[in-house]
């Protein structure tokens, strides 16, 4: 039906027709796929979730005499230094090591706020060389004083989750956050109908290149995520029944939005990263469109019991997102109160924000220059021979 050439010169040209993912699916409710597909030239998705395998590239510029850093901290948070003499990488989920009172503080803390240019105090300890004479540095840095910062993120946007729930008779922290005992709660992260890649199942929209908005900023698909996993089980909708596709992306974070990108902290876990990340697909054809006509009823996430401490899990079955956003699923004639991870206003802000930056030609579509994989399968690290002990 069209282009993304075609589709961009609309854009330049203000004519664009451009609908959020919720506003698609109520148009295909009111007409049809077909009807819809006419109509419509770009559709935007969008989610704001913790997305704790994030990080930042930080280049800091050379000092005088130079320094070879081999340790840094960034107000207290340790910075991989294992690279380049002033290169830096901070990880979301770093904890602060300045005291007690820090340890609900990390990585993910301070990168929001660089990108809000708040300044943050740097101690750095250098490997004395006859090129890199100095032995330590401290300053302070903000976004302004330091050369590249970008967000650089193994694996974001997960295509599907879990539920949690703890079937056992204490209180559980984890990833998801706190999980009641005698399944108290269930908790989920990804937003069903309304997240990014179960509106693409089998990724044939997107692919390395595609240009996103990344926590304000445009950023770009780089490559598979870690974790990457396309052939989990799907329904006929090709929809999968638990974790599958990751992305791996990649951003400016000096242009980015502190608004879309926030530290957090889960109970007893450890600090992480809130982050908005929109994905705009472009309708080339019918398909595009019946994909993302997908509704919650239609999808469906793993119930996994996390309070036995193995790798596989056992489950509860499956239950579908319309269900879980009702506030309260069934678990063995039991009902258990759902909530989720994710910012249901904010993942439609980030789809509508994308909106309106293509409807205004400040953001434009890229076709991917290499698909990605889909035939990637999970490898389990199992200790064979080895001995494991559970704290």
């Amino acid at each position: 039906m069209r282009s993304i050439d075609e589709i961009n010169d609309k854009i330049s040209q203000g004519k664009a027709t451009v609908w959020t993912i919720e506003e698609l699916k109520t148009r295909v409710q009111e007409t049809s796929i077909t009807q819809a597909a006419q109509e419509v030239d770009v559709i935007t998705t969008g989610t704001f979730e913790p997305m704790e395998s994030s990080g930042a590239i930080i280049n800091l510029g050379h000092t005088d005499p130079p320094i070879k850093i081999r340790q840094c901290w960034l107000d207290g948070v340790l910075a991989y230094s294992g690279f380049g003499a002033v290169d830096l990488y901070l990880g979301a989920t770093q904890v602060a090591e300045d005291g007690e009172e820090s340890r609900e503080r990390g990585g993910g803390h301070v990168i929001e706020d660089l990108i809000a240019g708040k300044p943050v105090q740097l101690r750095a300890l250098g490997q004395v060389t006859d090129c890199y004479p100095r032995a330590s540095f401290e300053t302070t840095i903000t976004r302004d004083t330091i050369n590249q910062f970008y967000l650089f993120n193994p694996r974001n946007a997960y295509q599907n989750f879990i539920v949690g729930v703890n079937g056992g008779d204490r209180p559980l922290f984890t990833y998801l956050g706190p999980l009641q005992p005698n399944l108290g709660n269930a908790v989920y992260s990804n937003l069903g109908a309304m997240s990014p890649l179960l509106n693409d199942p089998d990724l044939e929209i997107i692919g390395i290149g595609t240009r996103i908005f990344l926590g304000g900023a445009q950023g770009y698909i780089t490559w598979e995520g870690t974790q990457h996993f396309p052939l989990q089980k799907r329904q006929p909708n090709r929809t999968p029944i638990g974790p599958a596709a990751t992305l791996a992306l990649i951003g400016d974070a000096k242009q980015m939005n502190s608004k879309w990108v926030r530290g957090c902290y889960f109970k007893n876990y450890g600090p992480s990263l809130m982050l908005g990340v929109g994905i705009p697909f472009p309708v080339l054809n019918e398909t595009v469109v019946a994909h993302c006509a997908v509704s919650d009823k239609k999808i469906v996430a793993p119930v996994v019991d996390f309070s036995i401490p193995r790798r596989v899990r056992p489950t509860f079955g499956l239950v579908s997102y319309a269900q879980l956003k009702t506030g309260r699923i069934l678990i063995e004639g039991k009902p258990v109160r759902a909530a989720p991870l994710a910012s249901m206003f904010l993942s439609r802000q980030v789809a509508l924000e994308l909106k309106q930056q293509i409807e205004a030609g400040q953001f434009t579509l890229t076709a991917p220059v290499a698909p990605l994989p889909t035939d990637r399968v999970f490898l389990p690290q199992d200790l064979w021979g080895a001995q494991v002990r559970l704290e």
